[in-house]
């Protein structure tokens, strides 16, 4: 058997794949599949190394909610004393429904509407990332006519490639997001002699599944020298906000620890001789729920070859389950859950039933399988079930959370009727 690559997997001593102690079967047997499932203790652990990594030093751990939205996970990281990245308005009602702080939330994102900056402002937050001169002005402009003072900061492009893939950076002079470096300054001064807006600090991220510390420590000097410049002007600020970002192992990557990229950001900003004294900001989403989370999912049925062609095992989970292989060619480890030790071992396309080419969820796999057998996919804590569809008129799958080794549901699976339970055939088509 291959190496599990996070702690709170195991297995027992006949080799049935464990979650944080519980078989995998049994959650399987409970709720059916394909069902997310995932380890409460496992998202404590990260969001622990992470805030213990800083030491006494003064920091805010914004989670990313994009990376898992459920309010479960929400209500768990809000009474850790977590704060919340979040890129839009259905975010922020979902944050302060699991009782998430609007203090401790910024609201990134390069569209923001009318009404999801008015919502922003009504509930208090902390601050707004501007990602654009069009952007600030709207917000100034609802400001001033809300009779409120909006607290910003601007979420500058620093021109830093992360080398990930091309669709997860976004610190590129070439990528949407953020404004250019070098045209903050003016924004900044703008900002500062605008009675409705509150200049707070300045935010930067540069891309996703970074497995290097360069990428964050050369992102941090620039802001850095931005600060300078924003000194000698007299504009102050109360927070940097370094982004998110660090990658986890799917397979055989080798990221930073947290105290990696703690240490990476902390001993650059330390040595600078007024931002040593400004709360760093970070907005991790991956780090904290990706390796958390697995997606089980049962062999319907083996096509084997019957020459030299691929050999596919279609499972029950599809791509609208799960989009990152299809979408971003990502490779994601693919376990058993009861092995066959003795049975011979193939090679095998992992696929589901929606009809398209591109519905896999692993390629070329040498696996023991049956038919019937399950299969739980690694690291799925993570842009997961956040990113599912209907397509296909599938219902989304079940999420469970196990939490001291019982299982509870955080949301059950989508029945048919749900799927159009908001649709409307006009009188005359009855």
């Amino acid at each position: 058997m291959n190496p599990l690559p996070y702690a709170h997997l195991g297995r027992t001593a006949d080799n049935e794949l464990l979650l944080d102690g519980v078989p995998l079967s049994r959650v399987a047997e409970d709720f059916g599949t394909p069902t997310y499932v995932y380890a409460r203790n496992a998202i404590e652990s990260a969001y622990r190394a992470l805030s213990n990594a800083f030491g006494d030093r003064s920091h805010q751990i914004c989670y990313a909610v994009k990376a898992n939205s459920n309010q479960a996970i929400l209500a768990l990281l809000a009474r850790l004393g977590a704060g919340f990245d979040i890129v839009s308005g259905g975010e922020l009602a979902r944050v302060l429904a699991a009782g998430g702080a609007p203090h401790k939330i910024v609201f990134s994102g390069v569209g923001k509407r009318r009404d999801e900056i008015e919502a922003a402002l009504a509930a208090g937050i902390g601050c707004l990332n501007v990602e654009s001169a069009a952007e600030l002005a709207r917000i100034s402009g609802i400001a001033h006519a809300m009779g409120r003072i909006a607290p910003i900061s601007l979420r500058v492009n620093p021109d830093v490639d992360a080398k990930t893939h091309p669709y997860i950076s976004t610190g590129l002079k070439d990528n949407k997001f953020g404004i250019p470096i070098e045209h903050a300054p003016a924004l900044y001064r703008q900002a500062a002699r605008d009675p409705h807006l509150d200049v707070v600090g300045i935010d930067c991220h540069i891309g996703s599944q970074l497995t290097d510390v360069t990428p964050f420590s050369d992102a941090a000097q620039r802001v850095l020298a931005l600060l300078d410049q924003l000194v000698l002007e007299g504009i102050e600020l109360k927070h940097l906000d370094l982004g998110g970002g660090l990658g986890i192992r799917y397979t055989d990557e080798t990221p930073p620890t947290a105290t990696d990229w703690v240490h990476a950001v902390v001993n650059i900003v330390d040595a600078h001789p007024i931002a040593r004294h400004l709360p760093i900001y970070l907005e991790p989403g991956r780090f904290l729920v990706g390796p958390a989370g697995v997606l089980l999912t049962r062999v319907e049925y083996l096509k084997p070859h019957p020459t030299d062609g691929k050999s596919f095992a279609i499972v029950d989970a599809a791509m609208n389950d799960l989009m990152r292989p299809a979408l971003y060619s990502s490779v994601m480890a693919i376990e058993p859950v009861t092995p066959h030790p003795n049975g011979p071992t193939a090679t095998w396309e992992i696929v589901g039933p929606v009809c398209e080419t591109g519905d896999f969820l692993g390629h070329a796999r040498n696996l023991a399988l049956q038919q019937d057998d399950l299969l739980a996919i690694l690291g799925a804590g993570a842009y997961g079930f956040s990113m599912a569809s209907n397509y296909n008129t599938r219902g989304r799958p079940a999420e469970v959370l196990i939490d001291n080794g019982q299982c509870h549901v955080v949301r059950p699976r989508e029945p048919a009727e749900s799927l159009w339970a908001n649709e409307i055939i006009p009188a005359h088509l009855l």
